[in-house]
């Protein structure tokens, strides 16, 4: 798969637009706003900014449209959503205590021969807890699969034709951000991944963090206290390479080379890109490139850069 990245698109309309249009890709858009819940319809604005015709596939409201039909699987599906929710909540209780004390050890331990040590075992604890979090978010999802078997589901089957049909009027497949777990379900639930075929796709916002091997939700710059990043899943794996970090502004603090060091070896080998308002980059299978100022590499000696793509 080849296509674009950007970060939130803020006001500046022509972003969107000249994006896809530097694509050389013609015909409509497929478009999904799942991750905008309700207001999944209210695309107005849309045909204007991508330039072109849009397709909504209208996942939201075809996994209402299921679940009515489908009670079974709604249950089941909810149940799962519950232990996920969860199951987050205890990852996340677990790397804030293991962020307490990493930041005491590591002022305990400044100039001290255990300092460099020490700043190893806390990464490694770190890291054991994203992996083992993404392990068991993995085996719940596959238990549901095998045991519910969503695809081949009346209900899901249908929906999912009608998915494959128009679809098959398009080239390019575009995903808005809004709510990231809504989003990623809905495109898990039809098996999305396995109808892109040969689309090209242009995906900002959250739509762009999904699109990586893992969804990875950030907030280390918050009003109150010390924030930390944390894993949701697995993600799409439609590139490989980096996880997107669109609208790092508010999010992230590029400015403190400790936390931007720490973030970058914690999820390394992952390039950490943050993109800015309006910033887009392109791939083209495994290769990347920056289309506009405004993507930043954050290193793991605590530096950020735009001298990162491949």
């Amino acid at each position: 798969m080849r296509g674009v990245l950007l970060g939130t698109l803020g006001p500046e309309k022509p972003t969107l637009a000249g994006a896809v249009r530097a694509l050389e890709v013609d015909g409509p858009v497929a478009l999904i706003t799942a991750g905008w819940q309700e207001y999944e319809g209210q695309v107005e604005e849309l045909p204007e900014k991508l330039g072109r015709d849009i397709v909504p596939l209208d996942l939201y409201r075809r996994t209402e449209r299921v679940f009515a039909e489908d009670a079974e699987l709604r249950a089941e599906h909810r149940a799962l959503q519950e232990t996920l929710r969860t199951g987050q909540e205890y990852y996340r209780l677990r790397l804030a205590r293991s962020l307490d004390a990493a930041l005491d050890i590591a002022r305990f331990a400044r100039g001290s021969p255990l300092e460099a040590d020490e700043a190893r075992l806390s990464m490694s604890y770190m890291r054991a807890m994203d992996r083992d979090h993404l392990d068991r978010v993995q085996g719940l999802r596959r238990d549901f699969d095998e045991r519910m078997q969503p695809l081949r589901r009346p209900a899901v089957a249908r929906q999912r034709a009608e998915i494959a049909r128009l679809l098959q009027g398009t080239r390019i497949l575009a995903i808005a951000g809004g709510h990231v777990a809504v989003l990623l379900n809905r495109l898990r639930l039809f098996g999305i991944s396995d109808l892109v075929e040969d689309k090209v796709l242009v995906a900002w916002g959250g739509g762009a963090m999904v699109t990586a091997e893992r969804v990875l939700l950030f907030h280390e710059d918050p009003p109150q206290g010390e924030g930390i990043s944390e894993l949701l899943e697995p993600g799409l794996g439609f590139h490989t390479g980096i996880l997107p970090l669109p609208g790092p502004r508010h999010r992230l603090k590029l400015q403190d080379r400790e936390r931007v060091g720490w973030l970058a070896r914690r999820h390394a080998p992952f390039k950490c890109i943050a993109l800015d308002n309006g910033a887009h980059v392109s791939f083209d299978g495994p290769r990347w490139f920056a289309d506009s100022e405004g993507s930043h590499w954050l290193r793991e000696d605590g530096s950020v850069s735009e001298e990162w793509v491949s």
